[in-house]
């Protein structure tokens, strides 16, 4: 093609643009087929991890490729291809940057998998697939230094308004409702994630004291031994919503 074009008088079209590109084509079409894999038990986790890696390996080359194409190729240069090349740029800078906050999460958070307001007297999961206390001991110390704002929401409202608030909370978030218990103030729910629907279960307690109601809530992932931060974003979340939606809060 390039001959060709030399021969016309044309401008040849940049291979390592067009290489970039469909790197950045085949990172997004890896990460989407690793996700649609793992949901459709096509494979196991590791698997679908493994090909959203090389993914992101790919990416990376059809970015560096992109940039440098986007010098070569800029108008006025000896070769064709700087659209190329920025479309390159916009398909493989997505997979990376998944990737680099993927890899930051990972080591900034600690390798936890279960977070809890109350870690004295945490709410137990009884109708999850398997109902297992809160781990305590090195988990709580690790939720205690990487999460210290985490702390049981106490509200003036009355504690069927609270569970009732938490209700259509949950049902607002798309959750999938396990256990809704009203006479124990407790709402049992999962959570799936975005790409691979990585299950992540949820508990909302209610508990009745002195002058309203007292908001407990522990959410855990049943895949892998780390959570990246997301149960404890997850808890920082229903807490300033519950905490908005009910409008008052007890000092």
């Amino acid at each position: 093609m390039n001959a060709i074009a030399r021969h016309r008088g044309e401008r040849p079209w940049s291979r390592t643009a067009l290489t970039g590109f469909a790197l950045g084509l085949g990172a997004i079409a890896g990460i989407a087929l690793s996700g649609i894999g793992y949901r459709y038990d096509w494979w196991q986790v590791t698997t679908a991890l493994s090909i959203s890696t090389y993914s992101a390996y790919a990416a990376a080359l059809g970015l560096v490729l992109s940039v440098v194409d986007l010098a070569r190729s800029r108008p006025g240069g000896g070769r064709r291809g700087f659209p190329v090349a920025l479309l390159g740029l916009a398909a493989s800078l997505p997979v990376v940057a998944m990737a680099v906050q993927w890899e930051y999460a990972t080591r900034a958070y600690p390798p936890i998998n279960d977070v809890s307001t109350d870690i004295e007297d945490p709410p137990v999961f009884w109708d999850m697939p398997k109902p297992t206390d809160y781990p305590g001991g090195e988990v709580a110390e690790l939720q205690r230094e990487a999460y210290p704002d985490l702390a049981p929401l106490a509200l003036t409202i009355a504690p069927d308004q609270a569970f009732v608030l938490a209700r259509e909370l949950v049902d607002d978030e798309g959750w999938e409702i396990v256990a809704e218990e009203p006479e124990d103030g407790r709402i049992e729910a999962v959570a799936g994630s975005f790409l691979y629907d990585f299950k992540d279960e949820i508990i909302i307690r209610v508990t009745p004291s002195e002058g309203g109601a007292i908001i407990d809530v522990r959410s855990r992932s049943r895949t892998g031994r780390l959570d990246r931060g997301v149960n404890a974003k997850r808890i920082r979340a229903v807490l300033a919503e519950l905490k908005e939606r009910s409008g008052s809060v007890r000092p």
